[in-house]
């Protein structure tokens, strides 16, 4: 296991330069607050138990840690501290010599120019040859300097407008949510009807996703029928909104952000007798949900990501026995699995690569790197890279029926 320190606070005056360049782009909160935003954060720095002769490969994590994304940013962090310590156990070899992964981790509190100093920070200080970031407002405050930099962002965010850059030194973790909108628009119609509200989170990651399925549902015959937006940084009752929303006498309710107030969302409909279907951003997990509705019987007609636990695989069962074990969490989410296999992916293209040092190497060798994984490694079925830099994974989505959960197919 690792062991924890502190590291030193970065200087004034980077962080005031940082901020001139970075703008909030993944959700709409306040950063007015000029000393919470340049508030440096507390580092934790997790170090591996080396041997002589073994080097150690750093790798930072820029995520919410505090505030009402803690837990999102937890799960991230969890699946790459669990992959770092089964790669720590023995090492890997690069050329001739074993390295072993530390993990240099920062708060960001989900804000965007927070990211933007942590990571500049890391990278003056520790050399990281990639940072996990988990929010797209990170993402692209990051892609505007990285490639200068030299570092390769490990972008676990949905969001396909982060390839638009063409950025050579990022891998983008998580399917882009644009593939759910036409199986989701599918089962929905199929199901439920063609009449939607629009009840996502105010995040700008929530008027993405909003324009993504409009199109989609209106040309498959279905109309939006009431549109508004649920800031959950400030809206913790939702009698209001979801009476306006029933009103309109929607068939279906498109709902989304983080999983606590999301699941507040749909048992607020079911208390004031919706019938219909949940068409749910993939932010929010059923698996999660469920616990704070007690079960799933409260989601009965809701589409959104498949629990990992479902997968049914030897590797994803082992993954989630293991993580509940060793976190004492209730669930093994994606964010968990997807972060957890994509440090083996990393490890992989290095190895492959024969360097730790070249990033433009590293990023030619992932497709090499994925192939020679092995099957304990992986929890996802992991088709390779895409031109642009976005993992090609092998996911269903999950609805419930009946207050069982079920798979519908994505191609």
């Amino acid at each position: 296991m690792f062991n924890i320190k502190k590291i030193s606070l970065f200087g004034l005056l980077l962080i005031a330069l940082i901020l001139v360049g970075c703008v909030d782009v993944s959700n709409n909160q306040s950063t007015d607050n000029d000393a919470e935003s340049t508030e440096a954060s507390e580092v934790e720095v997790k170090t591996p138990k080396v041997k002589e002769g073994e080097k150690v490969v750093e790798i930072g994590y820029s995520g919410p840690l505090s505030g009402p994304g803690a837990q999102y940013g937890l799960n991230v962090l969890n699946g790459l501290e669990m992959a770092a310590n089964e790669i720590n156990e023995t090492g890997f070899d690069v050329d001739g010599t074993t390295y072993k992964i530390e993990i240099v981790a920062l708060d960001d509190k989900y804000l965007p120019n927070e990211t933007g100093v942590n990571v500049k920070r890391m990278v003056s200080e520790n050399e990281p040859v990639a940072v996990w970031i988990p929010h797209s407002g990170g993402v692209f405050a990051t892609q505007v300097y990285n490639e200068q930099d030299n570092f390769i962002i490990m972008a676990y965010t949905s969001e396909p407008r982060q390839y638009e850059q063409g950025n050579e030194l990022m891998i983008g973790i998580p399917p882009k949510y644009n593939i759910w909108s036409e199986p989701y628009s599918n089962y929905m119609i199929e199901n439920f009807g063609t009449k939607m509200a629009l009840l996502p989170t105010n995040s700008q990651y929530g008027k993405d996703w909003s324009e993504s399925i409009v199109p989609v549902w209106e040309e498959k015959g279905g109309e939006i029928i009431y549109k508004t937006e649920i800031d959950f940084a400030k809206e913790t009752d939702y009698f209001t909104i979801m009476t306006n929303a029933l009103a309109t006498d929607p068939d279906v309710l498109f709902v989304g952000g983080p999983s606590e107030p999301t699941a507040l969302v749909i048992k607020q409909a079911k208390e004031l007798g919706f019938e219909g279907g949940f068409m749910i951003m993939d932010q929010a997990k059923l698996e999660e949900m469920s616990g704070f509705l007690g079960g799933y019987e409260m989601l009965t007609g809701s589409i959104g990501s498949l629990p990992i636990e479902d997968l049914n695989t030897d590797a994803s069962t082992t993954f989630v026995e293991k993580y509940k074990e060793l976190y004492n969490e209730p669930y093994a989410t994606s964010e968990t699995a997807l972060n957890y296999q994509s440090l083996y992916v990393l490890v992989g293209a290095m190895k492959a690569a024969g360097t730790v040092e070249d990033r433009k190497a590293i990023m030619k060798a992932v497709n090499e790197g994925i192939q020679n994984l092995s099957e304990e490694e992986l929890v996802l079925p992991l088709e390779g890279i895409a031109e642009d830099g976005a993992l090609q994974w092998e996911y269903d989505a999950g609805i419930v029926e009946n207050g069982e959960v079920g798979t519908y197919p994505v191609d």
